[in-house]
């Protein structure tokens, strides 16, 4: 008999630069739990040579689910911020919890007040994430305003290894979010640029792993 089995969480990403932030959110938050990590990181590819969600993607979001749960999942976390609408059809196939990247997140800045801003690197992200929001917003009957703003420039120089010049250039992009109740870094590997924007905004800094994380402990542990 197996005693004292570990909570396995398993991690979808669609880019490689996901998986260290959220590891070292569950070292801090939550190290008991057992991550497993799953990577295809064509699908961020794939969808930006589509230009939004298709169904074949979806169908693929769909099956790493699946393969999560035949693995032994107790709960899943996907960490691309750009496939939304097929996670939420992920979801309704499995009974055990299944957490959108930001979800957490956008829950947590709707506590914080009605003006928020967003700082993404990713633009694909933004239509699925500006949903998610409004849907939230709208559930929840705060009336809340988001103003999002791209990087992308940030994210190519991550591809290129530059952590300090994708820092450099979100802290510069939050500039122009003045007066925001909160601020969120849509992307899981945003989250690095925490410490950069915190010292410029005068409002919380949100980022999706520990959100994520703290919000899947609950839902699972």
């Amino acid at each position: 008999m197996i005693q004292n089995k570990k909570i396995r969480i398993v991690l979808i990403h669609a880019m490689p630069f996901s998986i260290d932030p959220i590891e070292q959110a569950f070292s801090k938050l939550w190290p008991e739990a057992q991550t497993v990590n799953i990577l295809d990181d064509s699908l961020s590819q794939d969808l930006l040579e589509a230009g939004s969600l298709t169904e074949k993607i979806t169908e693929r979001i769909i099956a790493l689910a699946e393969y999560a749960l035949g693995i032994g999942a107790d709960g899943i976390l996907y960490t691309c911020s750009a496939f939304g609408d097929a996670i939420e059809q992920a979801k309704e196939k499995l009974n055990i919890p299944v957490l959108k990247p930001n979800e957490a997140m956008f829950e947590e800045a709707l506590k914080a007040g009605t003006k928020i801003g967003m700082l993404a690197t990713f633009g694909p992200s933004i239509p699925s994430l500006e949903s998610e929001f409004r849907t939230l917003s709208n559930l929840t009957n705060t009336g809340a305003k988001l103003t999002s703003i791209l990087q992308k420039e940030a994210l190519a120089a991550l591809r290129a290894g530059d952590k300090e010049e994708h820092n450099r250039l979100l802290k510069k992009a939050a500039t122009s979010l003045t007066g925001c109740d909160a601020v969120m870094l849509a992307q899981f590997s945003a989250s690095q640029a925490f410490a950069s924007v915190n010292e410029i905004v005068d409002c919380p800094v949100l980022t999706s792993p520990h959100s994520a994380v703290a919000k899947l402990k609950r839902e699972v542990a």
